[in-house]
């Protein structure tokens, strides 16, 4: 059997049975609409929560001013002991990635389920189930806006969902 650097082989890592029921019952659960849906979410989750901290580090509208302790007018940061200054900082920061975190997850929970919704439904898995779905998750995210909002985010999020998904279907240099 050719076997690949740590272990792996074709038919999976030592000990991998395909029969196995609870590895058919992971499978099962990873292709449904509601395993995708939770899995973007989370991962959508994890990775705005990293970018948020990113863009909450390299950010200049940081938080200069803090309440005074008494209720009264804010001390400069700068004239603060060191401690209180990072846990300032530093609680602006997880702010600001919590706030990234749940968009972003929002985003990929909605997107993800929208486009398995649309794949079940018409069967195929194709271009158009992406598009389809950008424009339906870039509407519903843009309602507030009113009908121009809409249609501008229906466009631009089935334009960019058009886009990586065309990148991901090309063929490999490989």
């Amino acid at each position: 059997m050719n076997s690949l650097p740590g272990g792996s082989g074709a038919g999976g890592p030592p000990g991998y049975d395909a029969n196995d029921p609870n590895i058919k019952r992971m499978q099962a659960m990873m292709e449904s609409c509601f395993g995708k849906t939770v899995i973007s979410g989370v991962m959508g989750f994890g990775m705005g929560g990293l970018f948020g901290m990113f863009m909450a580090s390299m950010s200049y509208d940081t938080p200069y001013h803090t309440p005074g302790a008494t209720g009264g007018p804010p001390k400069e940061l700068a004239s603060l002991p060191l401690r209180d200054q990072l846990k300032t900082g530093f609680k602006d920061m997880g702010t600001r990635s919590y706030g990234m975190a749940k968009n972003f997850g929002k985003v990929g929970a909605m997107f993800a389920g929208i486009e398995c919704g649309i794949e079940g439904f018409r069967a195929k898995n194709d271009l158009a189930n992406g598009v389809a779905a950008g424009c339906l998750t870039g509407g519903i995210l843009a309602r507030g806006g009113g009908p121009l909002a809409v249609g501008g985010g229906c466009a631009a999020f089935a334009a960019f969902s058009a886009a990586i998904d065309a990148y991901m279907r090309s063929p490999s240099d490989d």
